[in-house]
């Protein structure tokens, strides 16, 4: 880091339902701490930490938008990997107190062109190939950023963020029926979804829990099961007012990782095939 002017520090362990507890404090924590030591030792002039939106925790009744002043919420076992990225938010403002430039970034789930290990991409698998002839769906919602705009927000917080600031880089508050129908409009796919009530997602939940106790490898844990039920949205003012952020329309996300997963042969070792499926919206220009 010597000689250096901004260090973005993005390295994280992000599939968390499949890694230990340990293991994440590890990376997301200690790893953090080694960053911003050696940060604070090389003069560098600013530090971008790339939290996550999950360490503003869960929203509370009656509460419509989670914003940068809360903090996470819930029992660390509960959700480890929100836990660890407030751990080391508290970190990096112990490093300011000493004398760091540093501000911080959360942003929501990243949907977008070199999603390798399908995160957010999922949802173009399903509505491609889906592997249940309905989508069960609960009656919650969730926030998505274009990665291209998360990366803006991150230069941006680089050129203009405030030193100890924290800034939600979000965009599209959309509970889960829209967001299907969304990529189903998108790709000119017809998944068909039910809702299913909030309580059938508790023993859901459960099984889930028993199943990876007994070593069976899920796509998703207890937690992120039960927590698919709220409305987790983002007010991203802050982020737009003093950063620039600016938000694309969602359904060009989905059709841009679409023609990214294509083009780069990440469709077909899923076994889809490559071919646009009929009544796609055209390319926007």
């Amino acid at each position: 880091m010597q000689g250096i002017d901004w260090v973005f520090h993005v390295a994280a362990v992000a599939d968390y339902w499949r890694t230990p507890a340990a293991t994440i404090h590890q990376v997301n924590v200690d790893g953090a701490r080694n960053v911003f030591e050696a940060a604070l030792t090389a003069g560098v002039k600013k530090v971008i930490y790339t939290s996550s939106s999950a360490a503003v925790g869960m929203p509370r009744p009656g509460q419509p938008l989670l914003g940068e002043t809360d903090r996470f919420n819930l029992k660390p076992a509960e959700f480890y990997y929100g836990y660890s990225k407030q751990l080391a938010e508290d970190l990096l403002m112990q490093y300011v107190a000493s004398g760091l430039n540093a501000v911080s970034v959360l942003p929501s789930a990243v949907i977008g062109p070199r999603d390798l290990k399908f995160n957010v991409g999922e949802l173009i698998v399903q509505a491609l190939k889906p592997s249940l002839p309905v989508l069960p769906l609960p009656r919650g919602g969730l926030n998505y950023i274009d990665v291209r705009d998360c990366v803006a927000g991150h230069i941006a917080a680089a050129e203009n963020g405030e030193n100890g600031g924290r800034y939600l880089l979000t965009g599209h508050n959309l509970t889960h029926r829209q967001t299907m129908d969304e990529v189903n409009q998108a790709l000119g796919t017809s998944v068909p979804i039910v809702e299913l009530p909030g309580w059938m997602f508790v023993p859901a939940a459960e099984a889930v829990d028993i199943l990876q106790k007994l070593g069976v490898s899920l796509p998703v844990d207890k937690g992120r099961v039960l927590h698919s039920r709220e409305f987790i949205y983002y007010d991203n003012s802050k982020a737009v007012r003093e950063l620039g952020l600016t938000i694309r329309p969602f359904a060009d996300s989905v059709r841009d990782a679409y023609e990214w997963y294509s083009e780069n042969d990440y469709l077909s070792r899923r076994g889809i095939s490559v071919q646009r499926p009929a009544g796609t919206l055209s390319q926007p220009d």
